[in-house]
């Protein structure tokens, strides 16, 4: 019995052993299993929380440079805004389409407080994409050249398939003779448009290049086509700069060079919008290299133009230029209100000067009507100096038989336009004179009619030298302060 218990109790240790050793194994499995659960949950968390530190930084990073970038956009409105004004009054009686100017870079300046005062949410491509490019292109444009005489001005025009189409003419200056379009767009962007890999609906620049012209043949100055510059802010491919040279369009800023794609084969991949039928185009592409400027090329302060030398001279320029008023009769208080005006404004400004300087070197016309109805109310109204002068003009006058062209004959006679005004007019339009008159209505009549005449326009002066007789004179202090 004891020998049996001995063997039991003997047996039953290494069991009890065996036992307790893989409880122990599988125990350290366990606590294994949890420290690598542990150590992962670890990593991942580390991990974590810098995507999420690195995430934030760089939102912070763009968040900054956006705001950045918006400060420096609203401090370019705020000044461009200021040239825009100052642009509009270096021009007596301002600048046409300046008011528009200014109010397009005020609307943009109002947009961006708003994305400041986080009204608007934009992302910070769109502020790169502003209008404020454009504006700023079209406001140094306008600085560079001399006589500016309007901005954003809308010209009408037929195109090759007879309809009618407006064009937008960013400026126009050397007094009506050349046309400017601002461009703010980069190289790259117009070159690919150029190419036909732009967005649907693009008009390349050779394309808006050959409306310029279109409208520029319509809209003579002077009996002379409009030149057409167009002015490259942020660089032109030289091949296009060719492509309007050979057009006869002057180009103005710097003139990039372009390399072939044959050279970076990976970028001849078409897209998957691409069909395969366009493998042979892709062989034709280049890519503007903005780093190699071959030329830069800036405004001229002056631009030579096709001055028209000859003056056709309307009874109302006959009469103001040997009025008593032009010579000094201005100091004069007249029966007749419009008699006293004319010699104010006379006392303002003297009218003579400036119709000499714009007769001076240049081949003097009038015709037959204008010069007969001149003389017959010279006869009537005219004093002996009047009609001294007068005698002196019409010696330097190609008086020519009346022959008014064929588009003064298409107006529809009106209160402002008469069959004499049409004869004067129309032969200027005949003879390519300038007609130099005070008749300012019968031209905006004409112009409102589709018929714009080139004319020289100036105040009025009648005659007044036998008036002076009943007319009070004024006062010597009056006539000191007026002069000065």
């Amino acid at each position: 019995m004891q020998e049996r218990g001995s063997l039991d109790s003997s047996a039953g240790v290494p069991c009890a052993r065996g036992i307790a050793r893989g409880s122990h194994v599988k125990e350290s499995d366990s606590r294994r299993r949890k420290r690598l659960e542990r150590l992962t949950v670890w990593v991942w968390t580390i991990c974590y929380n810098r995507l999420v530190i690195f995430n934030l930084e760089r939102n912070n990073a763009v968040s900054m440079s956006a705001h950045s970038m918006l400060c420096e956009r609203i401090a370019i409105a705020k000044e461009l805004i200021k040239r825009a004004e100052s642009l509009s009054r270096s021009r007596k009686g301002g600048i046409e389409g300046g008011a528009k100017l200014c109010s397009k870079l005020k609307a943009e300046l109002k947009f961006l407080q708003k994305v400041e005062a986080g009204k608007v949410a934009i992302k910070e491509s769109h502020l790169q994409s502003t209008n404020l490019t454009h504006l700023r292109a079209i406001v140094e444009s306008a600085e560079n050249l001399e006589e500016v005489v309007s901005v954003l001005h809308v010209f009408g025009y037929t195109d090759t398939l007879g309809e009618k189409q407006t064009l937008v003419v960013d400026v126009v200056a050397n007094g009506g003779h050349t046309w400017v379009k601002a461009i703010g767009r980069k190289a790259e962007a117009l070159h690919n448009i150029w190419l036909g890999r732009g967005q649907y609906g693009d008009k390349s620049i050779i394309e808006q290049a050959e409306d310029f012209l279109q409208a520029s043949h319509q809209q003579p100055v002077q009996y002379s086509n409009p030149h057409i510059i167009f002015a490259f802010y942020n660089s032109v491919s030289s091949p296009m700069a060719e492509k309007l040279q050979e057009m006869g369009i002057s180009v103005r800023g710097d003139i990039v060079a372009v390399n072939s794609l044959l050279d970076h084969p990976e970028e001849l991949q078409p897209s998957e919008s691409e069909s395969d039928d366009e493998g042979p185009e892709l062989l034709q592409v280049t890519r503007v290299d903005r780093e190699n400027i071959l030329a830069s090329v800036a405004f001229p302060t002056e631009i030579k133009v096709d001055v028209c030398k000859r003056v056709n001279l309307d009874i109302t320029t006959l009469i103001t230029y040997v009025s008593a008023l032009s010579y000094g009769g201005c100091h004069f208080i007249f029966k007749e209100k419009v008699l006293t005006e004319q010699a104010e404004q006379e006392r303002k400004e003297q009218v003579l000067p400036q119709l000499e300087a714009f007769m001076k070197d240049k081949e003097l016309f009038a015709c037959e009507s204008a010069v007969k109805d001149f003389q017959s109310i010279l006869d009537t109204l005219g004093g002996p100096g009047e009609r001294e002068r007068a005698t002196m003009l019409i010696k330097q006058i190609n008086v020519v038989p009346d022959q008014p062209s064929e588009r003064a004959l298409r107006l529809v006679a009106s209160s402002k336009i008469n069959s004499r005004s049409l004869t004067i007019f129309g032969t200027g339009d005949t003879l390519k004179a300038i007609t130099m008159t005070a008749n300012s209505g019968f031209v905006r009549a004409a112009n409102n009619q589709g018929v714009k005449f080139s004319v020289f326009i100036h105040q009025p002066r009648a005659l007044t030298e036998s008036k002076e007789a009943l007319a009070t004179p004024l006062p010597k202090d009056d006539t000191t302060d007026s002069e000065h």
